[in-house]
């Protein structure tokens, strides 16, 4: 591989106003492909297999034009002290509501008025409208979330409070601020990193080029394959973080071969054929963990990885023909003004970086001085920190979980003071009554009294049949929230007497609903991470094997990552679940882990944590192939890569903090998680556990043994083939060489 990265990255450098007209043209034609195309409606989610998810569909087959997953959203008024929302003015500019909700918006499928819905509260201080649309959440538009916002206008005028919550005010996701602080950080370390503007920016300007194809791709074929907005999000943070990582890998090595005194064309060859190995391999263990979200069977999930693997393959081929190309350009302006003078006069002093002991040499010399000490402490000190993820609870944030400030909130709160926390998560059964012995509408009653006399419901409203009868709909209030445990208990009795009442009556009786499947979602997470992790790192092992040649070099290469992913899981925990710093961190109301996050974390950082795992260690088995002792070998791999790997995981954990100042629990969650845990794998397990490690392995940590040598493709990715390559290939030959691979 080594040998055809070599001749790959010589060719691109030679032809590199062909190679950098066909990147440009692609991104021209990805953009006026996003441009042209449709604007791209909110992909339909669905879990394939659960109960919730078939209740859902027997919902659309049976009550048709119901619009089973449109978004829904409450409108809660509370009268002033003193006063009833049963008094005349009151009821007067409620009404006034519920008559222009349906003229606001052509998307309402629905308005209930409260005092025929039995939506006053006891007390007569609140009452609710609850408003149902054709559409989901991320399908309306902002006019129909204004005619929302904008509906209790007059009631909040005549005295009334009035607030909003709900799904339906659920907006599209904003990307833009926190990419924006992650690129401007990079750019400030990579200046500190090259010394050199030109050098710092190459690897910012090929990394958006990269996530410009991606994204405008992903938003032009959005309608064909029914990608969800979402998917171009998690698609530019991958690419934007992995393109900076692998540009920087590649610019950083043909820096130092420049130094050693090699030709540009000859130094860019070797630059594509060695670091550029690491960055094939490590855009592999991306592409794996990122593919692997298909274990969990979620059609949105499945589609969001497979996009998101795309960009990271753009961005792989990105550092291999493109940034050898633009450095073809940059000619050795990619070294600062002073190191050029020296290069040029030809000074000892023109390689200081790569003969003067750096922090990396006396970082890997003080670790090889005491491997068992920095080992412990680094195993240690993350086992403690994860020990608060065996409390983990996970679940979906609700309004329950939204800042104050918001109004939904607030509407959240006032539901629960005038009717219970349970009204702010119904629960929909659905009672299947074709073929049932009585009919569907006897179905129904008993399941209604079965759920009555369930512990923790608040109230059971009276069935409702559909035209046919043959199915029926029960809403159901629980007495607790939607997020607590009272409540997933109480949906999992209502199934479990679901059974006896199929056996007895062979009506089936389903729950679904948000509650519902939010539970079942994260009970779909919960199931699928133990088989996702072990297939990525499964994967990810054989690959390592076959890169490193190897088999304790991989091994410890996956447990580094499981300790410092567990180690994340407990500080996210701690700060998001049991409240602690949570005031440093924004977090208002402490609750259940999102359930996306840790298979969401677990993908990401995989991908990042084995770029670096691959980029240092290579470095490492390089010198060592190349003679040098284990010792030595470390010490070598420190003062060429802990720098680079140094940039890029600051790089990383500036972009991804910059969501922790979002205002959405969500968005905070996810970025505190992955900021966290690149700190943890890259500045504790790669660069303290890992030399450790090898240290007290010395030249054990490269066995492999016989047989297995015998099977494993040899790939070369330290280069070792580059040597007699270089001795007898003219450039003629890479030409031809190149058209017949």
């Amino acid at each position: 591989m080594a040998t055809f990265l070599y001749r790959l990255g010589r060719f691109a450098f030679r032809r590199r106003r062909y190679v950098a007209l066909v990147w440009v043209a692609l991104l021209f034609l990805a953009g006026f492909g996003a441009a042209s195309a449709s604007t791209p409606s909110a992909s339909s989610f669905s879990m394939p297999g659960t109960e919730a998810q078939k209740a859902f569909d027997l919902l659309e087959e049976r009550f048709p034009g119901g619009s089973a997953d449109g978004a829904t959203a409450r409108i809660v008024f509370k009268a002033p002290a003193g006063k009833s929302m049963n008094d005349p003015a009151g009821k007067a500019e409620v009404n006034k509501v519920v008559a222009e909700l349906p003229k606001g918006s052509k998307q309402v499928a629905s308005v209930t008025d409260p005092y025929q819905a039995n939506a006053v509260s006891k007390d007569g201080s609140t009452a609710y409208i609850s408003v149902k649309y054709k559409v989901n959440g991320m399908a309306l538009e902002d006019s129909d979330r204004e005619a929302l916002e904008d509906s209790g206008k007059a009631a909040q005028k005549a005295g009334l409070t009035v607030e909003i919550g709900g799904d339906a005010l659920q907006a599209k996701p904003e990307t833009g601020s926190g990419e924006i602080i992650g690129v401007v950080i990079a750019g400030i370390v990579l200046m500190i990193t090259f010394g050199s503007l030109i050098a710092a920016g190459l690897p910012l300007i090929t990394a958006i080029i990269g996530v410009g194809i991606g994204v405008s791709t992903i938003t032009a074929l959005a309608n064909v394959l029914d990608l969800g907005n979402t998917t171009s999000t998690l698609a530019s943070m991958i690419g934007l973080a992995v393109g900076i990582d692998y540009a920087l890998f590649i610019v950083s090595r043909y820096r130092a071969e420049l130094r050693e005194g090699r030709e540009r064309e000859e130094a860019i060859g070797r630059a594509v054929g060695t670091a550029g190995s690491a960055v094939v391999f490590a855009g592999l263990t991306v592409v794996i963990a990122l593919c692997g979200l298909a274990v969990v069977n979620i059609p949105m999930l499945t589609k969001m990885g497979v996009a998101a693997a795309g960009t990271v393959v753009i961005a792989v081929l990105i550092a291999l023909t493109l940034i050898p190309a633009v450095l073809g350009f940059a000619g050795k302006r990619v070294f600062g003004r002073r190191t050029r003078r020296k290069m040029e006069a030809g000074t000892a002093e023109a390689t200081p970086a790569e003969t003067k002991p750096n922090m990396g040499t006396r970082w890997s010399s003080f670790v090889l001085r005491r491997p068992i000490w920095v080992l412990l402490a680094g195993v240690i000190g993350l086992g403690a920190i994860a020990i608060p993820a065996a409390s983990l609870e996970m679940g979906l944030p609700d309004d329950g979980s939204q800042p104050t400030s918001t109004t939904q909130r607030r509407a959240y709160d006032t539901l629960s003071d005038g009717f219970g926390p349970g009204f702010n998560g119904p629960l929909m059964i659905v009672v299947d009554g074709a073929g049932a012995s009585g009919g569907a509408q006897a179905a129904a009653d008993r399941t209604s009294a079965t759920i009555k006399k369930l512990p923790d419901v608040a109230e059971v409203m009276a069935p409702a049949l559909n035209k046919a009868g043959d199915t029926a709909t029960i809403t159901v209030i629980p007495k607790s929230k939607p997020s607590s445990t009272e409540t997933e208990d109480l949906v999992q009795s209502i199934r479990d007497a679901g059974k006896d009442i199929k056996s007895e009556t062979k009506a089936e009786v389903l729950v679904t609903g948000a509650t519902a499947m939010n539970i079942d979602f994260s009970q779909r997470m919960n199931d699928a991470l133990l088989p996702y992790l072990a297939l990525v790192v499964g994967l990810a092992f054989l690959l390592l094997m076959v890169v490193f040649r190897s088999v304790l070099v991989p091994l410890k290469a996956a447990l580094g990552f499981l300790l410092s992913v567990v180690a994340a899981l407990g500080a996210v925990v701690a700060v998001f679940q049991w409240g602690w710093l949570g005031g440093l961190f924004g977090v208002e109301n402490p609750g259940p882990i999102m359930s996306m996050m840790p298979i969401f974390m677990v993908g990401v950082v995989f991908g990042l944590a084995m770029d670096y795992e691959v980029f240092l260690v290579t470095r490492m088995r390089e010198a060592f192939v190349h003679g040098e002792r284990p010792g030595q070998a470390i010490v070598t791999g420190f003062r060429h890569g802990a720098r680079v790997v140094t940039a890029a995981a600051v790089i990383m954990i500036a972009v991804f903090s910059g969501f922790i100042g979002a205002s959405d629990q969500m968005i905070k969650m996810i970025g505190f998680a992955l900021a966290i845990a690149v700190f943890f794998d890259a500045f504790v397990v790669r660069m303290a556990i890992v030399p450790a490690v090898l240290a007290l392995l010395g030249a054990k940590a490269w066995w492999l043994p016989g047989w297995l040598n015998k099977i494993l493709p040899n790939v070369d990715v330290e280069g070792e083939g580059l040597k007699a390559h270089a001795a007898k290939a003219s450039d003629g030959d890479d030409d031809r060489e190149l058209t017949r691979v």
